[in-house]
């Protein structure tokens, strides 16, 4: 851990040299090297893969932990809250468009290639090949690929699992604004039972998602491997559970950060920036909900 003062005339915070970056090269590179050996059949690539991912780990914890240290040491000043709170806003644009860019591969799937595949426009030349392929939405594609004999599905209904797990995400938003306020207020109790009301809704959402998932692959039929309609449904909640699972476990370090008497009503921009991921996340949802699920 560094132990540096901000330099004489300095806006900025300068730490000592420090390994950690050097460490979290070697652990992406073993993270790296045990995904392509997982990719490739190697038999030790399991093993490999979980390794790279201890090390990263390790990492954040040493890393994040070094960057508490310094902040409760009072070394960070007004201009680096200021670029903290940019880095922050840059991270949730980049994960805007990670999402849009799937959000579009839905969208163009579901109003072009599909209607081309069913004969029809300038591109109709594919309905040649599959006569009997029919062009609506959801579709598994015109070889129906579906795991059962016919190579049916049946589609996850809105308003059911997914309607509880909405009103779950939607509820949590509300309970981290209330922390929030309850933060700037210096109402210490009631900042640590939303916080805490917060991350466990979250935890009930994946839990909810979990069964979900398993209720889709073995009784409806719909998997990874379900044509189209299968693969954009795994791919944009199967990341948005894993943002979730992120966004859980930053909500029980805030927490357990909170229980040791850290954040002022004045500087807690750590709790912030996770209301501000978990904010995002209660909207991605949203239109998951509207376009995968009831649409």
């Amino acid at each position: 851990m560094s132990h540096a003062e901000p330099s004489p005339g300095s806006a900025y915070y300068f730490p000592h040299g420090s390994r950690l970056p050097f460490y979290g090269s070697a652990s992406l590179f073993v993270l790296m090297a045990g995904a392509a050996a997982t990719l490739n059949g190697a038999a030790a690539g399991g093993w490999i893969l979980g390794l790279g991912g201890v090390l990263l780990a390790g990492l954040f914890f040493a890393w994040f932990g070094q960057v508490i240290r310094e902040n409760q040491a009072g070394l960070y000043n007004d201009q680096v809250d200021r670029s903290f709170r940019m880095g922050m806003m840059w991270f949730i644009f980049s994960e805007v468009m990670f999402f849009a860019a799937f959000f579009g591969a839905l969208f163009y799937t579901r109003q072009f290639a599909v209607p081309w595949l069913g004969g029809e426009g300038s591109k109709g030349l594919a309905g040649l090949l599959w006569p009997e392929f029919e062009a609506g939405w959801p579709t598994n594609g015109p070889a129906a690929l579906g795991p059962r004999a016919d190579g049916s599905f049946d589609v996850m209904k809105a308003f059911g699992l997914p309607a509880v797990n909405t009103m779950l995400l939607l509820s949590s938003g509300l309970t981290v604004t209330i922390a929030h306020h309850a933060l700037k207020s210096g109402q210490r109790a009631l900042l640590k039972l939303f916080l805490a009301l917060t991350f466990l809704l979250g935890f009930s959402f994946l839990s909810i998602q979990v069964y979900e998932y398993g209720h889709a692959w073995h009784e409806l039929g719909l998997q990874t491997g379900t044509g189209i309609y299968g693969s954009t449904f795994f791919l944009l909640t199967g990341f948005h559970g894993l943002h979730v699972l992120i966004g859980a476990i930053m909500l029980v370090v805030i927490w357990l950060r909170c229980l040791k008497g850290h954040f002022t009503p004045r500087q807690h921009f750590a709790f912030e920036a996770v209301a501000w991921y978990w904010h995002f996340v209660d909207v991605v949802w949203l239109g998951l909900f509207v376009f995968v699920y009831w649409l």
